[in-house]
């Protein structure tokens, strides 16, 4: 039996056992393919649409597949329009709030409160889209009403990243660790995903060692999770591990269709005089930013803009790609603190589906 369950090896103590991550991958893909088979038959309930939907976004934020946001998208609107449900408007404003299409999730959000979903799945929400868009007193007072109604890991973890895009670093860590005490699932996502929030934060603190352990834990857990695996590549090349750090992403620029990768792949290997693989890498993320600019410019532009301004040498082209986001941003689309898609690790521990989560983590055992 414990077997398939994976330590942390790590001297914190108290860290939680979780299933094994490339079980819980295997289990994942399995659940995906038996709900995408029950919609090829047409028998599918709507908790399990919204099932499968959800399930795929936590693939394609951990495996950095932006062909799993597009699936889930596709099932999304088809799940609006061929029943009107409560529980369609929820999936399609997830999916919305994932593209940064803010506007349009909270305008669905409340068709799906008017349509009967539950009060505390829409603050949920809510306060996710209110994060992402930088309007944090509003996600504040939502993050706290959840707490102070259950302090369970989901709405303790959800605080505690909050807190760490505000820059408060005492209390966000104090929110983390008492998340992990809370947590009393066997999936690894949830745990690895937080752990990737709070190293983000250290990261924008500078502080490189407590960044890399934190990632170094949601690998361990999670292997095969990309953001992870990417950011942990940028704390190498920042302590001057370039050589590991190139080691790192090839496997991501092979495995994932986001271009983030080969942009940061490119970077590095200029960094290290590699002038001539860097311009392949860079040729291959310009033809993929490209092309996800014109279908989801509100996700992606400012990642272009960044891969312009970067190894991609361009700053003529930064500066028009940056022009989007200041016209969102006028408009109040976008906020200052808008996160990027792999970022959204808040909205992914909350997510509904848990039920059957511990079902798939389950049948590995």
């Amino acid at each position: 039996m414990m077997t398939n369950i994976h330590r942390m090896l790590t001297p914190s103590a108290g860290r939680p056992l979780t299933t094994d991550g490339s079980i819980a991958l295997r289990n994942l893909d399995a659940q995906i393919y038996g709900l995408e088979a029950e919609v090829a038959s047409g028998y599918l309930t709507a908790e399990r649409r919204l099932c499968l939907i959800d399930l795929l976004v936590l693939r394609g934020r951990t495996l950095g597949r932006i062909a799993d946001y597009r699936r889930a998208e596709q099932l999304a609107n088809q799940f609006v329009g061929e029943t009107g449900s409560a529980e369609s408007f929820l999936a399609r404003a997830r999916i919305h709030a994932l593209f940064h299409r803010f506007r349009a999730a909270l305008d669905d959000l409340d068709i799906a409160q008017d349509l009967s979903i539950d009060e505390a799945t829409v603050e949920e929400e809510r306060a996710a889209i209110f994060q992402g868009l930088g309007r944090y007193d509003e996600a504040l007072a939502l993050r706290q009403g959840a707490v102070a109604r259950c302090a369970t890991f989901e709405s303790l973890a959800a605080l505690a990243t909050l807190y760490a895009e505000r820059g408060e670093i005492d209390t966000a860590q104090q929110l983390y660790v008492e998340s992990q005490s809370r947590y009393r699932g066997v999936s690894p996502f949830p745990l690895a995903l937080l752990d990737f929030q709070i190293a983000q934060m250290w990261m924008h603190q500078g502080d490189w060692k407590k960044a890399q352990e934190l990632l170094q834990f949601a690998v361990q857990r999670l292997p095969g999770y990309a953001p992870a695996q990417g950011h942990l590549a940028k704390v190498e090349a920042e302590i001057g591990d370039g050589e590991d750090s190139v080691a790192r992403v090839y496997p991501l620029v092979m495995s994932s269709d986001d271009p983030d990768y080969a942009s940061q792949l490119a970077r590095i290997l200029q960094d290290l005089g590699r002038i001539e693989e860097s311009q392949h890498w860079c040729r291959l993320a310009a033809t993929m930013y490209a092309s996800l600019v014109v279908e989801y410019p509100e996700a992606f532009a400012d990642h272009a803009a960044e891969f312009w301004l970067g190894p991609g040498a361009n700053p003529n082209k930064a500066v028009e790609l940056a022009q989007i986001n200041f016209e969102k941003l006028r408009s109040g689309i976008h906020g200052a603190g808008c996160q990027r898609i792999e970022s959204e690790g808040s909205k992914a521990i909350v997510h509904p589906c848990k039920e059957q989560n511990r079902g798939y983590e389950n049948r590995g055992k």
